[in-house]
């Protein structure tokens, strides 16, 4: 059977920056195959154009450009934020908000994003919105594992969830991609409020 529309693939993948001679980034391994439904927006694009048409043992090599990934490094992306948003209790949460910790929060369309914390001030945050892998060109080899009709259960699963690999990040959207910043209509939020449920992650809001 190939790879084609509402087909469950499962596969094996080293993923490396570059090339073949990268570093690499993560592993799928046959013990802990990357596994998803094809065709229903869970992938980038343009990894599964080059792996439609395979079949069970086939082998794969992918070269993504940055633009064919997650992108070119966007600067807007990263924004200075009020540090009163991240008061809990009249206490600024310095145990979650700390230089170089990923901090989960939410636009206010509901978007969720992952912000990367690059410097605290005494008035602001300044916050990275881009994808860990934006800017970043990317190789992929591995192997088609299986390849079957997928159950109506397994692609109702994914209508609605959207950004979803289940892989960490390296091949899929992931939440780490569904966003690029915290956005008020499509503007970056200048004056926002926060609420964080204990550790659960902050919600911005204009």
């Amino acid at each position: 059977m190939k790879i084609g529309k509402n087909k469950m693939v499962s596969l094996t993948y080293d993923l490396h920056y570059d090339d073949a001679e990268g570093e690499m980034i993560e592993q799928a391994t046959s013990e802990k195959p990357l596994s998803f439904v094809f065709g229903t927006g869970l992938m980038l694009p343009k990894f599964e154009s080059y792996l439609e048409g395979l079949q069970s043992g086939n082998p794969f090599e992918i070269s993504l450009k940055d633009v064919d990934a997650y992108g070119e490094l966007d600067e807007n992306a990263i924004v200075d934020l009020p540090k009163h948003i991240f008061f809990i209790d009249g206490e600024f949460d310095e145990e979650m908000i700390a230089e170089g910790n990923s901090v989960p929060m939410m636009s206010t369309s509901g978007q969720k994003l992952n912000g990367l914390v690059l410097e605290i001030t005494d008035d602001t945050v300044k916050m990275d919105f881009n994808h860990p892998l934006a800017g970043e060109n990317l190789f992929f080899k591995g192997n088609i594992l299986e390849v079957r009709e997928a159950t109506d259960a397994e692609i109702a699963a994914t209508m609605g969830g959207g950004c979803g690999c289940g892989s960490g990040g390296g091949c899929g959207s992931g939440e780490n991609s569904c966003g690029s910043g915290c956005g008020c209509e499509d503007e970056l939020c200048e004056d926002a409020s926060c609420s964080t449920e204990g550790k659960g992650g902050c919600g911005c809001g204009c």
